[in-house]
């Protein structure tokens, strides 16, 4: 079976490990990938990652976070929603002014730009448009 979207694909790997309580997740690695999880990381949505090497594409290994609520020795996912905006099916794409403020600005956006994968804050700040990868808060 050939997969239609990795990136959908990531995206639900992540939210079941999160759901299941997982402290890690790993997906086949790709740039793109690579690039969202360093978005991630570097937004404060995942702990850390790395790229595992096989003799394939290499395993992206991706190391979730928790917070911990006052009391509960259960940590609650960092991440409450991954959303996929655009699909192989519908691609969708924004001038850096049409750039969405995912829940008023407390969750990102992911874009894929000319000037690389990075988030609708730093899009917006150098003023560039892409492809509304997707949104996380």
């Amino acid at each position: 079976m050939t997969m239609s979207d990795p990136i959908a694909d990531m995206l639900t790997r992540i939210r079941n490990a999160l759901m299941a309580r997982h402290k890690q997740v790993e997906v086949p690695s790709s740039k793109l990938k690579e690039a969202i999880a360093r978005v991630l990381k570097e937004e404060g949505y995942i702990e850390d990652y790395e790229v595992i090497p096989d003799n394939k594409q290499g395993i992206l290994r991706i190391t979730l976070k928790y917070y911990y609520p006052k009391g509960s020795r259960i940590g609650e996912p960092v991440i409450e929603r991954l959303a996929r905006i655009s699909k192989p099916s519908r691609r969708v794409y924004v001038g850096w002014e049409e750039i969405p403020y995912v829940r008023s600005g407390l969750g990102i956006a992911i874009l894929s730009t000319n000037k690389g994968v990075m988030s609708d804050r730093k899009a917006r700040a150098q003023k560039v448009g892409g492809e509304l990868i997707c949104e996380v808060w």
